[in-house]
């Protein structure tokens, strides 16, 4: 995963990076893997989309936020997200929150 370019995620989401370990680059016909790494104290944008995701903590402590409520998340933690339901993922802890997310084709365009 160190040599897979890391694409900031700017005015969005600041201090936040992302990974397209699998995509359209390799032509996959139905989902793209994707690492998102967040530093201390960053978070994802509170957001919805029409896809499901899955999400598998691979390092750190974090927080998932839904519109149900909070889920503490640490490595092995597994989260899925509905389609159209609001959501956000933040880094709870002071080292860095890495986790895998997997999205249909067209969650990455």
């Amino acid at each position: 995963m160190q040599d897979v370019p890391r694409i900031a995620m700017g005015n969005v989401a600041p201090g936040v990076t992302k990974q397209v370990l699998i995509g359209p680059a390799e032509k996959v016909p139905t989902f793209v893997m994707r690492r998102f790494i967040l530093k201390p104290g960053a978070a994802t944008p509170w957001h919805k989309h029409d896809w499901e995701h899955e999400i598998c903590v691979i390092q750190g402590r974090g927080l998932a936020v839904g519109q149900k409520g909070k889920k503490q998340l640490r490595r092995g933690s597994v989260v899925f997200v509905p389609p159209r339901e609001m959501h956000q993922f933040k880094n709870a802890g002071r080292t860095t929150f890495s986790m895998l997310c997997l999205v249909p084709c067209r969650g990455e365009m």
